[in-house]
């Protein structure tokens, strides 16, 4: 196709999509008004709880981190604990370490100010292609591609991409770039995140109110739905261990922190042994409890699945008199345990031990 053609091509798909968000585009509480733009305060803290979220999920925290931390500056200012406790059901915690690294680190670097620059952005913890992007495009209306997965599936059907995935981002992303227009790119962000979302959807896309009907070659071909292709899944390994519910004589619960590296990082937990691709033997397990005490095997188990593998956990029970070595960790009584960084596994156990236990 000549470079005069495919320049008008790619200017009328643009044109015809921001004409489609004009109509269309979602009121969400991070989002300015039409015509004005985001903060990029906003833009960045949505778009860190979005990654391999649901917006119904991430809306009601979105308001709390706004109401407690209304600025980077503030947020930078909170302790990490506070932040995990806030976080905690959101999942993925190592997004929210690295969102108070990130908040702390533009408050060192850059003044508490985001850089409207996308490499200056990128710099910064938890900021990859994709987020460098939508701050860069919807907070400071710099010409940039924002490719998620909304995106990317959109993209992938309008122009008939077979490669399966996760082997077309490169190609993808270059055609994103390709659609970004120089006056607006802001809106084309989002607009194309809206399309992925509402429209173009993963199964029974609604190819009949989709700006791109006419030019999609997938709807053409009758392929859509199987758009974009998918590489086979690994089988997901099982990892097994042990964890310990204490409870002292004022009804208080040992709880321990984890290590900041590694998955979980600087959560709250319900001390457990090491997981293992086999469960804990019981003189194993017994060797790793935090004290000794008589423990009981409460009946059934946790399971909980994480992105690459997934856990079984068996839950012992205990009683003490005194709480012992103070090292051990912190004892919590059950009503304040929503004071503390306990991920969802961990909440997990809770509800299993208290059920089980009968406490």
């Amino acid at each position: 196709m000549p470079t005069t053609a495919r320049a008008t091509k790619t200017q009328d798909l643009s044109s015809q999509l921001l004409d489609w968000y004009d109509r269309h585009r979602r009121v969400l509480p991070w989002r300015a008004p039409a015509g004005k733009l985001t903060e990029p305060y906003a833009v960045w803290l949505s778009e860190i709880m979005l990654q391999q979220t649901t917006i119904a999920a991430v809306i009601p925290y979105f308001l709390r981190f706004l109401q407690r931390w209304p600025s980077v500056a503030d947020l930078a200012a909170a302790p990490l604990d506070d932040v995990l406790t806030e976080w905690a059901g959101l999942g993925y915690y190592a997004r929210a370490r690295n969102l108070h690294a990130c908040a702390k680190a533009v408050v060192e670097r850059h003044g508490g100010i985001f850089p409207a620059d996308r490499e200056a952005l990128k710099a910064l913890p938890g900021i990859g292609d994709y987020t460098s992007g939508a701050i860069a495009a919807i907070a400071f209306d710099i010409p940039a591609a924002a490719i998620d997965g909304n995106a990317e599936r959109a993209l992938s059907r309008l122009f008939d991409i077979e490669t399966p995935m996760p082997l077309a981002k490169p190609e993808l992303r270059r055609i994103g770039e390709s659609l970004v227009p120089a006056d607006r790119p802001g809106d084309f962000a989002q607009a194309l995140m809206d399309l992925g979302s509402t429209v173009c959807t993963p199964r029974k896309p609604g190819c009949v109110l989709c700006p791109w009907r006419e030019p999609c070659r997938a709807l053409a071909l009758g392929i859509a739905e199987s758009l974009p292709r998918k590489a086979e899944k690994a089988v997901r390994p099982h990892r097994a261990g042990t964890a310990f519910w204490v409870v002292d004589d004022t009804g208080a619960v040992l709880l321990r922190r984890r290590a900041e590296k590694g998955l979980l990082g600087g959560m709250i937990e319900v001390p457990s042994t090491e997981w293992g691709p086999t469960p804990p033997s019981p003189s194993d397990a017994r060797s790793a409890a935090p004290l000794e005490t008589d423990w009981r095997v409460l009946p059934g188990q946790v399971r909980h699945v994480f992105t690459h593998f997934e856990l079984t956990l068996t839950v012992w029970t205990g009683r003490v008199s005194g709480r012992g070595d103070a090292k051990l960790g912190m004892w919590v009584k059950p009503d304040k345990f929503g004071d503390y960084a306990l991920p969802s596994l961990m909440m997990k156990v809770v509800r299993h031990a208290m059920t089980k236990a009968g406490c």
